[in-house]
């Protein structure tokens, strides 16, 4: 689905929120690997499980079509800063829920670039019916946990020593969710 863009201003620096598009396509390729390489609150680590510029622009093409789904860019100076998404399916059983994702380059958190994408992401969800909306966080993002507590999420389950990290340690999963 598509939205109108919006415009922030926080700390200096101006920004656009808006739906993604086809020419985003391989800034989007590169700028999951940089971000996946800045930080282990995401799955994956550099590199790993990458998404080229072809198959982005597949994931947009789908996600601007289906109703159920939201891909949404942050952008400043026709930088990417960071992206969401949120996506539905099309079961029947699951047909009123959506899962909801998110990631921001290191040097652009505490812009309010990832409360603004969840806060648009959450409007979408609710002037389009859906009833739940999902996300997994890592238990040591705390900042994450504590936005999303703010929106409305929910501890729903945890996921005991689900991911390992580089210290050698495992970590859990939270798994939160808003009801509308």
């Amino acid at each position: 689905m598509i939205i109108a863009k919006k415009e922030y201003h926080s700390n200096g620096l101006n920004y656009i929120i808006r739906s993604a598009v086809q020419t985003d396509a391989k800034a989007l390729s590169g700028l999951r690997v940089q971000i996946d390489g800045e930080t282990e609150n995401l799955d994956r680590e550099k590199g790993e499980a990458g998404i080229d510029e072809e198959d982005f622009k597949q994931l947009i093409k789908e996600d601007s079509e289906k109703t159920r789904n939201l891909f949404l860019v942050a952008e400043t100076d026709n930088k990417l800063l960071g992206f969401s998404r949120c996506q539905g399916t099309y079961l029947k059983r699951f047909s009123h829920k959506t899962e909801f994702g998110i990631c921001v380059l290191k040097e652009f958190w505490g812009y309010k670039i990832g409360k603004n994408l969840l806060n648009e992401s959450i409007n979408w969800s609710d002037s389009n019916h859906i009833k739940k909306m999902t996300l997994n966080v890592l238990e040591t993002n705390e900042k994450a946990i504590s936005l999303y507590k703010s929106f409305g999420f929910e501890v729903e389950g945890v996921l005991r020593k689900d991911k390992i990290l580089s210290d050698g340690n495992y970590y859990d999963t939270v798994i939160m969710g808003r009801l509308i």
